[in-house]
């Protein structure tokens, strides 16, 4: 029997959990999953931010709570799931987006900077990964689990070491957790973004220097809103039931020519 794509990536009865959702990237996974049927727990440090993602999601007839949370905060972090079920149910989908960047020389990065970015880009996504599996497997729900890895985590650019080298953390992460949830029916899988245009990068990325960039991408252009929906929902819904402990990279071919 032929399934419609309507069915195949409706999320309705789903409950998801997005961290760093009061802008960016991370606002625009809550309001797909929310607009596709799940009901959407927006975790982030900017409370203002966050309840302009919640009012957005429930004007368009979405549900949704917010907790401001640090995701390196392990008891925040418990709070916001506790929160998030008594709300809207046991967690079914976390999208691990919560990300911090740098920039300078390997040389010159101070201690607490390294432990700062690789805190918040691979430590917080264990352990917001563990919690989110640990409660699915308790309440004998299965799940998917999404982190948000970088084209960075599989090549690297000047003054992004840090940064770099969590984000290859994350893509190895993601498959051993899929690997060892993925027989539980909790699925692990990753996207590994492009240069997308977002409030962290935008003046870089629309200065002449930045705006070069898009020269050695095949698609022309940096990534948009929008672009990346079409992942998320696969690797959220049953369109990827049999997708376990695997990066899909949306960057506009670009990893495509740095091998070419």
């Amino acid at each position: 029997m032929s399934m419609k794509a309507a069915d195949i990536f409706d999320l309705t009865g789903r409950v998801a959990l997005v961290t760093g959702a009061s802008s960016g990237l991370g606002a625009r996974f809550a309001e797909v999953l929310a607009a596709n049927g799940a009901a959407v727990a927006l975790v982030a440090r900017r409370a203002e931010r966050l309840d302009a993602v919640k009012q957005r999601i429930e004007a368009n007839g979405g549900r949704a709570v917010a907790t401001v949370a640090d995701v390196l905060d392990r008891d925040a972090m418990l709070r916001a799931f506790d929160q998030a079920e008594a709300a809207l149910g046991t967690v079914t989908i976390l999208v691990n987006n919560a990300g911090v960047a740098h920039s300078g020389r390997a040389v010159e990065l101070p201690e607490m900077e390294w432990r700062r970015v690789v805190g918040t880009n691979l430590d917080a996504v264990f352990f917001w990964a563990q919690e989110a599996a640990r409660r699915m497997l308790a309440a004998g729900k299965g799940g998917a689990i999404v982190n948000i890895a970088s084209v960075l985590g599989f090549g690297v650019a000047k003054g992004v070491v840090a940064y770099a080298t969590a984000k290859a953390g994350v893509i190895q992460m993601t498959k051993a957790l899929g690997l060892e949830l993925g027989f539980r029916g909790v699925r692990v899988n990753a996207i590994a973004p492009g240069w997308f245009v977002t409030d962290l990068n935008r003046a870089f990325l629309t200065s002449p220097q930045g705006a070069a960039m898009t020269k050695d991408i095949p698609a022309g252009r940096f990534g948009q809103d929008g672009d990346l929906d079409g992942a998320l929902l696969l690797l959220v819904s049953d369109a990827g039931a049999y997708m376990a402990g695997t990066t899909v990279v949306v960057d506009g071919g670009q990893m495509v020519a740095l091998r070419a």
